[in-house]
């Protein structure tokens, strides 16, 4: 099944209604597409799944770091987790050093 790891989209069932209001149900699924992401905090290439509308929500948000720090945990799957996980941390050291200065 087709689903996107950063914002969950998956396939959805919705009816198509005829002139003369016949239901025929069909899937849309979405573009999703393995995609390499160069993550600025940690520098260096992620590989995920994801939506072609999320690789441009993406551009438009300021980049993957960005992106990912501001979604929800539930519509992450758990390797992006993991992957927010770790730039969580990276950002938290670089702040402690900069203190420590």
């Amino acid at each position: 099944m087709a689903r996107c790891e950063l914002t969950g989209k998956r396939p959805q069932v919705k009816n198509l209604v005829s002139h003369s209001n016949i239901k025929t149900k069909s899937r849309n699924i979405p573009n999703v597409q393995y995609k390499k992401i160069f993550s600025k905090t940690l520098n260096r290439n992620i590989m995920l799944k994801m939506a072609v509308s999320t690789i441009k929500s993406l551009e438009a948000k300021g980049g993957f770091d960005v992106f990912i720090l501001n979604q929800p945990d539930s519509t992450l799957s758990t390797r992006a987790l993991s992957v927010k996980r770790q730039i969580k941390r990276k950002i938290s050291g670089k702040t402690k050093a900069t203190k420590k200065q």
